[in-house]
């Protein structure tokens, strides 16, 4: 925030500066009508009323350059707003979404669009034209004191009507902002999942429930807009009243012969452009108010970003990997996910993480990432605490295949090469470290096939071959695969297992998986089950420790084990979030 007010000082400055000089010249129109009703009706120049009109078409020629160079100015600002912020606050965003966090998920971008909105509406301006009061007031004092003193009561009953406008409006614009927002989120997440809406005819019921969210913004809605609607018209009514009162007490004094017919419109045209700034924030105090919250929402956003300490920069990891202890609770609830759970894994090592559904194993996978913090204890690679560690800087040295595979919109070769510079070599090395070379050229254009995220023209078991190619791609030290196999059929899970062994000795992976098949090519197990550790070892003690468990048991599975791998395209059951 600091570097973006950095940014705007200058801009703004020049719009205070422009400000300056069109408040300046807009005292032209009264002087204007001071000397034609004081000086031209008297003596009846033609030639002083023509000058006099010079003067003026000069003054509004240069008032209409200077007013449009301050709004173009002001543009200028809000494009700067955009440009610098939302980089930014799409990081920080996309950072709280993988973290799991409450926050809603794209009000950071809206806010930037409000700040934006704010720095086009005249509103703003009006914010620099409101100080130009003082100095109207002043120039109406010194043509008459009791015209002055009337100007000044005049601008505090405005000022009051505005501080009253704030103190009526503000909770309603945030009750309604909150309100609104919790009904877009909701319709957005619900569109996610538009498939299973149209497939289970659940249509009805979701617009219904997204219509009830919306008719408590309408409610409350509607009692803001009448007390916006209501303090404009006072304002606006108010502000005519006032000139009509000024006009009268100017034509007291000039019968009384206290003034000139010239002070008195003179007079009530500078006060008619002291309030009139007033008058225009009341008007815009809407977008105003939204913007000050806009503001505010983004200074605590990115408030606690830059709060974290700058990180050294690392050496490039080995892959050591280290767990000890994990706790993580589900957000906002005491319910334990994962307790106490440790593992450490060498160089080149590789571990399997079986369970039965619901056991924490997505859970953990996210921990060993580093995209989510647990509670207690500490994932680290290479010594350092991973949830510490720059995902910019990480990022390249990890791979990941996530249980529910989604890809970019964007060619294949692009997909894996992460969105990045497409180097051919790497995408092909990549490809064929994962075995899907051949998949992807049997594609309509190759690795130039377009993807689109929301198309069916790749099939989910492509789409997760592909991500495979994707955390393969460039020189990863640590692959994380969460239920890789869970749409392969039976020759792409051969070339799976293939790529583990090839792993082996060279990136510390580890793979959740429900299958059997798998578990063949990994040095250590973990067997989880309710969030805790059953089982930890070498494969051989782990079999050998589960088999001995069970025949104490009498046969029955004290654990739920991995089962046989089915024969063709047979999606293995799906954990929770958890």
């Amino acid at each position: 925030m600091t570097t973006l007010f950095d940014l705007l000082r200058r801009p703004l400055a020049f719009v205070a500066g422009f400000s300056f000089f069109v408040n300046l010249l807009l005292l032209a129109p009264a002087l204007f009508m001071l000397q034609l009703f004081d000086r031209v009706m008297v003596s009846q120049s033609r030639e002083t009323l023509l000058m006099l009109l010079l003067g003026m078409g000069v003054a509004f020629a240069l008032m209409l350059a200077l007013d449009y160079l301050r709004g173009r100015l002001q543009g200028v600002a809000g494009n700067i707003v955009a440009e610098s912020l939302s980089p930014t606050v799409a990081k920080v965003t996309l950072a709280k979404m993988a973290s799991h966090s409450d926050r809603p998920s794209v009000e950071g971008l809206r806010d930037v669009a409000t700040l934006r909105n704010l720095f086009s509406a005249q509103g703003l301006l009006a914010v620099f034209d409101s100080p130009w009061a003082i100095v109207y007031i002043l120039v109406i004092w010194l043509a008459h004191p009791w015209l002055g003193v009337a100007a000044v009561a005049a601008s505090l009953l405005m000022l009051g009507l505005a501080v009253l406008n704030d103190r009526i409006t503000r909770r309603d614009i945030d009750a309604l902002q909150k309100a609104a927002s919790k009904a877009t989120r909701y319709l957005e997440s619900s569109m996610q999942n538009a498939e299973v809406v149209q497939s289970l005819g659940m249509a009805d019921t979701l617009v219904m429930r997204w219509r009830t969210l919306s008719a408590k913004v309408s409610a409350l809605q509607g009692p803001s807009a009448s007390k916006s609607v209501a303090m404009a018209a006072i304002t606006r009514t108010t502000r005519q009243a006032v000139q009509v009162l000024m006009q009268a007490l100017g034509a007291y004094l000039v019968i009384t012969g206290e003034a000139t017919p010239g002070v008195m419109v003179a007079t009530t045209i500078l006060l008619g452009r002291a309030l009139a700034p007033v008058e225009q924030i009341v008007g815009s105090w809407r977008v105003l108010a939204e913007g000050r919250l806009a503001l505010r929402r983004l200074q605590a956003l990115l408030g606690a970003s830059a709060a974290q300490p700058e990180p050294m920069q690392l050496p490039a990891p080995i892959g050591r990997l280290q767990a000890q202890g994990l706790i993580f609770r589900a957000p906002n609830s005491e319910r334990v996910i994962l307790g106490g759970i440790s593992l450490a894994l060498e160089p080149g090592e590789a571990l399997a993480i079986v369970g039965p559904g619901g056991a924490g194993k997505s859970t953990l996978v996210r921990l060993l990432l580093g995209v989510w913090k647990p509670n207690a204890g500490v994932v680290r690679l290479d010594g350092v605490d991973l949830s510490q560690w720059p995902r910019e800087e990480i990022g390249p040295w990890v791979g990941y295949v996530p249980q529910d595979v989604e890809l970019f919109a964007g060619t294949v070769a692009e997909n894996i090469a992460r969105l990045g510079h497409v180097s051919a070599k790497l995408v092909a090395r990549a490809a064929q470290r994962a075995g899907v070379h051949e998949m992807i050229l049997s594609l309509p254009n190759g690795y130039n096939t377009f993807i689109d995220p929301a198309g069916a023209a790749i099939s989910p078991g492509q789409r997760q071959r592909i991500a495979l190619a994707r955390a393969l791609y460039g020189d990863p030290k640590l692959v994380v695969l969460d239920e890789p196999n869970s749409n392969l059929d039976g020759a792409a899970e051969l070339a799976l297992g293939e790529t583990l062994r090839s792993l082996k000795g060279i990136v510390t992976t580890v793979v959740v998986t429900h299958r059997t098949s798998l578990v063949q090519h990994v040095d250590k197990m973990l067997v989880l089950e309710a969030g805790r550790t059953v089982q930890y070892g070498s494969l051989q003690e782990v079999q050998q420790a589960l088999q001995k468990a069970d025949a104490r048991a009498g046969g029955a599975q004290v654990v739920v084990m991995p089962r046989a791998a089915t024969a063709a395209h047979g999606p293995a059951g799906r954990e929770g979030a958890a």
